[in-house]
């Protein structure tokens, strides 16, 4: 018996096992993987095996790192029905606890040839900054800089004194030539281009000799930066070859019993850079220890446990699918060979639905766009807003855009000049909007301003992260109309337009801390996302005049 599968502690006769696996990208956990999942998080709960800062003790100084864990709910060849458990990354410093799968490949073993060759690099990294730092190399350094600074300044005054030199003789020869006879203003010129003569001839010595001592002091150094040049050099080598080694070591097993490694999925067949801690994930590892101890999988579920990270919304105890830049590859490979639910991207989620024109003239259309529904053709999925108006109107545009779990008013413009006004109101924000949204919980300000600025998670497309750094400014309003029965019932008023922007400023703890309810991606799921765009408030093209459209909550 494999040494990682877990038995259930409570009886499953009456769970039902899942016919196909779960699409691992976007899922709503099984009861049994959930089980699986209880059962793993009352151990973190109770464990004395290994101590791991999760946030939850305010005494404890120690850096606070959350983690994502996962578990598989599999069956034996005899048929036995238990689960595996992993966690993404390390956990306690360490790759390997009894209750957990291995890594697919172990980086920090000791006798392994990433530790060995890591020991060399950070040999190479301490001589190369005791050279750096040497205080006559720094000295020496300093003295170059000076010099080279004395000779700017003296080397530009020679110049400018060239110049000045060049402009008196200009201005006296304008005036000899006035009174001069042709003799005497030639023998001017001659004493003029004699003292020209002289006068560039000293700044070539002057700038000669200033090149000469720096030379000279260059020299002094050169032989330490040559070093420092050669073992940057083969640090960048090494690196470079320990993380190919690296990357060949990573080799995944499918359900049809074939290895590919990282170097395979990412560059050879998809030429696409290989991410920064790919295949550590909690996933590809329980799949892998999976199909090698000829475990089927049944059922994935992961969970974050711990304090979040500060740019992400993640709640402690809550489910999320696997990311996508490091595990969508990896899992493609591994999932091959196993039968998994349709990937529900690939759904056409506005089918059978349809649009409501709420307002149209000659220069625009107000549109109420149900949720599910994609504002602009997707990479998979082409029917759309833009595509039906586009049946009735050829040349009508979306002036902005809903996220597709969002419903509400949508503006539509049907001329060019119509769209270059309007969406100019939108750029210079004198477009007035407000949405309605139903919070998973009680917001306690009545009113505010929340300002986190967004960027794209790169890892987990399309999520949305705060980001000080990188991101883009992103401001909301917000009141609140009641609280009902635990939920907050509120109006947001939108200062930009960033993707996700409401529902990240809603979940993030940051900002309001209680997602939307319904919110699959910051949030949980529900029958539909609780978000809708109210009302909206512009100056129409034509008629110059403030004209204003709403449409009531459908929740």
């Amino acid at each position: 018996m494999p040494d990682k599968f877990i038995a259930f502690q409570h009886a499953i006769e009456s769970y039902e096992t899942p016919e196909i696996f779960n699409y691992p990208f976007y899922y709503e956990p099984s009861p049994i993987a959930k089980l699986a999942a209880i059962q793993l998080q009352d151990y973190l709960t109770h464990q004395q095996d290994w101590k791991h800062n999760f946030g939850f003790d305010p005494d404890d100084e120690s850096l606070a790192i959350g983690k994502m864990f996962g578990v598989l709910v599999v069956k034996k060849p005899n048929g036995e029905i238990g689960f595996l458990a992993a966690f993404s990354g390390k956990l306690a410093d360490s790759n390997h606890h009894q209750y957990f799968v291995p890594p697919v490949f172990d980086m920090l073993a000791e006798d392994g040839f990433f530790k060995q060759e890591e020991a060399v690099l950070n040999a190479l990294n301490t001589k190369i900054e005791e050279i750096e730092l040497d205080k006559d190399f720094l000295d020496a350094l300093d003295k170059l800089k000076q010099l080279k600074m004395q000779a700017n300044d003296e080397i530009f005054a020679g110049r400018d004194q060239v110049k000045q030199a060049q402009k008196r003789r200009k201005a006296l020869r304008t005036e000899a030539s006035k009174t001069l006879s042709s003799e005497e203003y030639e023998t001017l010129m001659e004493v003029q281009r004699e003292e020209s003569l002289r006068m560039q001839y000293f700044q070539r010595v002057l700038e000669k000799e200033w090149l000469d001592k720096i030379t000279l002091k260059e020299k002094e150094i050169e032989p330490r930066q040559e070093l420092i040049a050669r073992l940057k050099s083969e640090r960048k080598e090494r690196s470079q070859q320990l993380q190919d080694q690296l990357f060949d070591q990573y080799k995944f097993l499918n359900a049809n019993q074939k290895w590919k490694s990282l170097k395979q999925i990412f560059k050879e067949e998809l030429n696409l850079p290989i991410p920064a801690a790919a295949g550590e994930c909690a996933a590809p590892k329980l799949l892998h220890y999976a199909f090698k101890h000829s475990l089927q999988p049944i059922a994935l579920a992961e969970f974050w446990w711990g304090r979040p990270p500060k740019s992400e919304v993640r709640k402690h105890g809550e489910f999320y699918p696997a990311c996508r830049s490091k595990c969508e590859p990896i899992l493609g490979h591994m999932l091959q060979g196993l039968q998994v639910e349709e990937n529900p991207m690939l759904k056409n989620p506005a089918e059978g639905k349809q649009l409501e024109i709420i307002y149209e003239d000659d220069a625009l259309m107000v549109i109420n766009k149900p949720a599910e529904f994609l504002s602009v053709p997707g990479k998979h999925i082409s029917d759309s807003v833009q595509k039906r108006i586009n049946a009735l109107h050829p040349g009508a545009v979306l002036v902005h855009r809903l996220d597709q779990s969002t419903s509400g008013i949508i503006l539509v413009a049907k001329t060019k000049v119509a769209h270059t006004q309007l969406q100019a109101q939108f750029i210079k924000r004198t477009v007035t909007k407000r949405y309605i949204a139903l919070l998973n919980g009680i917001v306690s300000p009545k009113q505010g301003l929340i300002d986190l600025p967004l960027r794209v998670d790169l890892d987990n497309r399309p999520r949305q992260m705060v980001c000080y750094q990188y991101g883009k400014s992103a401001k909301t309003k917000f009141e609140v109309i009641e609280i009902i029965n635990g939920q907050t019932r509120i109006s947001f008023f939108p200062i930009t337009g960033r993707t996700h922007q409401l529902r990240v400023h809603a979940a993030h703890p940051s900002g309001l801390g209680t997602p939307i309810v319904g919110d699959d991606l910051y949030g949980q799921k529900s029958n539909r996302l609780h978000l809708h765009a109210a009302y909206l408030e512009f100056t129409h093209p034509n008629s110059k005049e403030r004209v204003s459209f709403q449409v009531e909550s459908p929740f």
